[in-house]
């Protein structure tokens, strides 16, 4: 399996985050950067982004950048730092970085920026890696 294959199958097999206009942009080991726009589906009724969407994203980002190694994982914990607030149109990306690689608990920081490079949020996502391959 090659990064790119990987890459694909991420975004083919991932629904909610399709539905959500998610894209992966760039995938390397340890490291994947995501892309969406705002759009008026993802605003709460103070016309803000929902939380959720920034979640969903730092997330998304952080489980690619797990995925990069091949195995199968589950998120332990996960939290999320909201800075400020994107507008309608925004374009947003979400990038993870890992920050500490294991034989099964590995850690992975998040940052989410718009597309002037402004710092959205951040958050810091630990994965429990199963001894089980990929099968894609």
């Amino acid at each position: 399996m090659t990064l790119e294959e990987l890459k694909e199958f991420r975004q083919k097999k991932n629904r909610f985050c399709n539905k959500l206009g998610m894209t992966i942009l760039e995938l390397d080991i340890g490291y994947s950067k995501v892309t969406k726009t705002i759009m008026e589906d993802d605003l709460n009724p103070i016309d803000r982004p929902h939380g959720g969407v920034y979640f969903t994203m730092a997330d998304h980002a952080a489980g690619t950048a797990m995925a990069s190694h091949g195995y199968v994982a589950v998120t332990v914990t996960a939290t999320y730092n909201f800075f400020r607030a994107a507008n309608l149109g925004d374009v947003l990306f979400a990038e993870a970085r890992e920050v500490k690689g294991g034989k099964t608990v590995n850690v992975y920081e998040v940052n989410i920026t718009d597309q002037n490079g402004t710092l959205i949020g951040n958050g810091s996502f630990t994965f429990f890696k199963l001894d089980q391959k990929l099968n894609i």
